[in-house]
C-alpha cells in the first residue's frame, strides 16, 4: 500500500462538505468549482470511494451508538405507554413490545440459550391484549 495515492485538497474538501449535509451535491460542486465530469472521474477513483465509504461506515457506527444509548429509555417509555388511559395507545404499545426484535447473540451465547418458541399468532396476541385490557378495567 506504499504506492497508494493521497486524495487532493479539493477532493477532501468536497467529501467534508458532502458529510456536513448543509448543501446538496451540485451546490458543493459549484462551491469548489468542480465540473460534473471531474466529479464523475473521482467517483471511479478507488481512493476517493474508499474514503467516502469509510466515512459512511463511521456515520453508521455513530447512529448505532446513539440508538444503543437510548434503546433502554425507549423501551421503558414503551412499557409506560401500556398503562395509558387511552386503550388504543396501550394496545399499540403492547403490539410494539411483542414485535420488538430480539438482540443478536454471540456464538457462545447461542450455544447456551434454548431454541426460541414459535411467534405468537395474531389471534393469540389479540386474546392477550384483550386480557390486558380487561385487567386494566377491573
Amino acid at each position: 500500500m506504499a504506492d497508494r495515492k493521497q486524495l487532493g485538497k479539493k477532493q477532501l474538501a468536497v467529501i467534508e462538505d458532502m458529510f456536513r449535509g448543509e448543501l446538496d451535491e451540485q451546490a458543493i460542486l459549484d462551491k469548489h468549482k468542480i465540473s460534473k465530469n471531474i466529479y464523475n472521474k473521482w467517483l471511479t477513483d478507488e481512493n476517493f470511494i474508499e474514503e467516502f465509504n469509510r466515512r459512511i461506515a463511521w456515520l453508521n457506527r455513530q447512529s448505532e451508538l446513539i440508538i444503543a444509548r437510548y434503546a433502554s429509555l425507549a423501551a421503558a417509555k414503551l412499557v409506560q405507554l401500556t398503562e395509558s388511559e387511552k386503550a388504543e395507545t396501550a394496545r399499540k404499545a403492547c403490539l410494539d413490545i411483542i414485535s420488538l426484535p430480539k438482540p443478536a447473540l454471540s456464538n457462545s451465547q447461542k450455544a447456551t440459550v434454548e431454541p426460541q418458541t414459535k411467534q405468537l399468532s395474531q389471534a393469540t396476541c389479540g386474546r392477550l391484549l384483550a386480557a390486558l385490557a380487561n385487567e386494566k378495567t377491573e
